[in-house]
């Protein structure tokens, strides 16, 4: 199902208008050009934006919690924008709103949630979690379980709040660096702007942004100059979507990852959702942007397959109804 009509037709939010109270995050760190400029479009449209993210590059990081042990800093934060020595939690000088905090991005949501926002934020729970815009894209179920990113929103969306993951396709800069507005930095955040902004206009008037214990996993592909603006087309997580192996380098010694040729079973097997959604993978490496929908939920689905293994297990493993 193409998206594109839902992003043509859903009028752009004015300045001001329904604005809402958005937490912001990501694994790239709180200097990431990619996350300020997402934070600057944002309020330009008249947002309240907060931003907590960690103080240095913490790509990979899946859903993982670790939280410093440390009181401050023991090394420089991201691009030495906060000094050693300076506390682990804390804001950029030039702007109280953005926090970073020395820990995995989740740990830095939960940072968010229970001591920043309500402490220093004229709100305590945020009407949306956004993360990202990612450098690179988390493609497909077995990526998503890795990103830093996914993890941060997955953390929000398990705290019962709206999230959406972002991931894009451009390279790293540091926000210092983004200096015009055909940086694909920018380009990257004007995306994830507008199609967060009509989620928003094409939501309930009087209800949540997603329905309890959903969430939404956006990838990005290459923008250009002229692609700017690529389709937004609804996509599932598997279908060529990858999965690593262990390549191991004779003369070092030592392993590196690939992802398998031809593309693994197992992470391409559609059990949930629409098996008639192409893949996002697919989607994305043909130059459109793909939007999957997720939940928290892990158990598997009410199926003949599912009820044959329930029988199977029948004789050993009691149920309580």
């Amino acid at each position: 199902m193409r998206l594109s009509s839902f992003i043509a037709g859903a009028a752009l939010l004015s300045s001001g208008a329904n604005a809402l109270n958005i937490l912001l995050g990501n694994d790239d760190g709180f200097g990431s050009g990619n996350l300020r400029e997402m934070y600057r479009i944002f309020k330009e449209k008249g947002h309240n934006v907060w931003v907590v993210a960690p103080a240095t590059k913490q790509s990979g990081k899946g859903g993982t919690s670790d939280f410093t042990t440390e009181g401050n800093l023991t090394a420089p934060s991201q691009y030495d924008l906060i000094p050693k020595g300076a506390p682990s939690v804390g804001h950029d000088p030039k702007d109280s709103q953005i926090w970073y905090y020395n820990g995995t991005p989740a740990a830095c949501t939960f940072v968010a949630l229970d001591y920043v926002l309500p402490k220093f934020a004229n709100f305590s729970v945020p009407d949306l979690v956004v993360t990202g815009p990612n450098y690179g894209t988390n493609l497909g179920g077995f990526v998503w379980t890795l990103s830093g990113t996914a993890g941060a929103a997955y953390a929000a969306t398990n705290r019962g709040l709206p999230a959406i993951a972002i991931s894009a396709s451009n390279q790293e800069v540091p926000y210092f660096e983004v200096k015009n507005r055909t940086n694909p930095a920018t380009w990257a955040a004007q995306a994830s702007v507008k199609f967060v902004e009509n989620f928003i206009a094409t939501s309930p008037k009087n209800g949540p942004l997603l329905p309890l214990g959903y969430g939404v996993n956006v990838n990005l592909p290459v923008l250009t100059k002229k692609n700017q603006n690529p389709d937004f087309v609804q996509t599932r997580f598997t279908g060529n979507a990858h999965v690593n192996e262990a390549v191991l380098d004779k003369a070092k010694g030592t392993f590196t990852w690939a992802n398998i040729k031809p593309y693994a079973a197992g992470v391409n097997a559609c059990i949930n959702g629409d098996c008639s959604l192409p893949g996002e993978t697919y989607v994305v490496e043909n130059g459109k942007a793909s939007v999957s929908f997720y939940t928290v939920d892990y158990s598997a689905p009410s199926t003949e397959y599912t009820k044959s293994l329930i029988q199977r297990v029948a004789s050993f493993i009691s149920g309580d109804k």
